[in-house]
């Protein structure tokens, strides 16, 4: 996955027709697009994006938005909630840490296929 300044490429999609690949970064209210007909391509246009994105709040006076705050609201079931604490507290971290292992290990697995 494609990171620059800590930002993220989302889904990037190709138009087989202009061939040429559009991709958005993730993680933003705000719309920041790129695209390329390469590789390299697409990698520059993402990273001058993200610049442009920048360079545009500043020169508003607005603060960019940050991808994410690192603060995520879930809601589980009471059996969920109920299950995930024991897990935790069976395995002698805080419930927290446990969330977090767990989301990182599925996290990996899914960016690694």
């Amino acid at each position: 996955m494609m990171e620059y300044k800590g930002y993220y490429a989302g889904k990037v999609t190709f138009d087989e027709e202009a061939g040429i690949f559009h991709g958005e970064v993730a993680g933003t209210r705000d719309v920041i697009t790129f695209q390329g007909t390469s590789a390299a391509q697409l990698k520059k246009a993402f990273n001058d994006s993200v610049n442009e994105y920048l360079a545009f709040c500043s020169e508003r006076g607005r603060e960019a938005e940050k991808p994410f705050s690192g603060k995520l609201l879930i809601r589980l079931s009471p059996e969920q909630h109920r299950e995930i604490s024991t897990a935790a507290q069976v395995s002698g971290v805080s419930l927290n840490a446990w969330i977090v292992h767990a989301v990182q290990q599925k996290a990996e697995e899914e960016l690694s296929s």
